[in-house]
């Protein structure tokens, strides 16, 4: 069994990995997400994935805190056993490397719409993966140094973006809160789907080993779904309340189009879409980084390697071809959304059943339990 021999995240560090990676790509296309659920009810069906995306990263931090000194690769076959542990590591691998190549794909497609409309979507899709692949071949320490270096440049302009918005804000969009004839079926789906925007947080299973002190990793968790899920919620009222439910069901990346009606005040700055544009690319690097990252650290584990950088470079031919299947921008988005549902199985259900199994096997590992 390999061991993590070095401890260096600190608990600040590992909630600035889970919120960058927790907004990312789907930002863009999040109001609507919400508003196909319930329309004028979006911001309740965004709450409802915000409580379900907390069960979730409760159940792997949890599980991790069990079992400090292992990802959950390794402690998975001694809880359920060899063979089974390792079907469910394949599907983990299979999945984290589908939702790379998904979200380089949805980045390719925004570019591509957006800036550089010549610009064929597959180099624009390869040019993000290789920079996630470059970045990937880093340790633990440098991974974590990223991510709290890039989160004040997230955040900041973002929340400064969204302050202007209020200006063109008509409240009376918002209401009624439950939504018009709202159905408890799509306010489920709609929840879902707002969930799967927060799958990139399955990175605490492989961060929390290398944190200083794992016990601390269940406040780093609570505070980064508070400021990620905070920032979402944020998003959604301040998209529903300028544009109303039914004009941003005809819109593609709504949140977007928010940055391009908002105005500094002075007229600084006509529109701010390219601040946005610019924090965004920053966003979508910072999460493709952990999803990329994670696939290669399960594969490096499910193998029993010693090292996980020759990875990095070996399944970026599959995760380009991957991202190229979707025939279209429309396609992609309905692989999307399914993929995210889907996937709903393996980063709740399964550490579900891991951790009520470790715990009625009485399973744990005490040798940092305690520190």
């Amino acid at each position: 069994m390999i061991k993590h021999s070095f401890h260096t995240v600190t608990g600040i560090e590992a909630a600035a990995i889970l919120i960058s990676t927790i907004i990312g790509v789907g930002v863009l296309a999040l109001p609507r997400f919400a508003v196909e659920g319930a329309n004028t009810g979006a911001p309740l069906v965004t709450i409802l994935g915000i409580l379900m995306a907390f069960i979730g990263l409760w159940l792997i931090t949890r599980l991790g805190m069990r079992f400090p000194s292992q990802s959950i690769i390794e402690y998975s076959e001694r809880i359920i056993g060899k063979w089974l542990a390792r079907c469910g590591s394949v599907l983990i691998v299979l999945f984290f490397a589908v939702l790379t190549s998904l979200g380089a794909r949805e980045f390719g497609e925004v570019v591509v719409t957006a800036v550089l409309p010549r610009t064929p979507v597959n180099v624009t899709t390869i040019v993000m993966l290789l920079l996630a692949a470059i970045c990937t071949r880093t340790n633990m320490t440098t991974f974590a140094y990223a991510h709290l270096f890039y989160l004040p440049f997230l955040l900041g302009p973002a929340l400064f973006i969204l302050a202007f918005t209020t200006k063109n804000a008509n409240f009376l969009n918002v209401q009624p809160l439950i939504g018009n004839e709202p159905s408890m079926m799509g306010m489920v789906m709609g929840a879902l789907t707002v969930c799967a925007l927060f799958q990139g947080s399955f990175i605490m299973t492989f961060v929390i080993p290398a944190m200083r002190s794992p016990s601390r990793a269940m406040t780093s968790s609570f505070w980064a779904l508070i400021i990620s899920g905070g920032m979402y919620l944020v998003t959604v009222v301040a998209t529903l309340a300028v544009f109303g439910s039914e004009e941003i069901k005809l819109l593609l990346w709504p949140t977007l189009e928010l940055a391009k009606t908002t105005m500094m005040p002075g007229e600084v700055l006509e529109r701010l879409d390219a601040v946005f544009l610019a924090l965004w690319v920053t966003a979508v690097f910072t999460t493709l980084y952990s999803t990329y990252s994670l696939t290669v650290r399960a594969i490096k584990d499910l193998f029993h390697l010693r090292d996980h950088s020759m990875l990095a470079f070996f399944i970026l031919p599959f995760v380009f071809l991957i991202a190229m299947l979707p025939p279209n921008i429309v396609q992609l988005y309905r692989v999307i959304e399914i993929a995210g549902r889907v996937g709903m199985v393996l980063t709740v259900v399964y550490p579900l059943i891991l951790l009520v199994v470790a715990k009625i096997r009485k399973q744990r590992d005490d040798i940092h339990a305690n520190a």
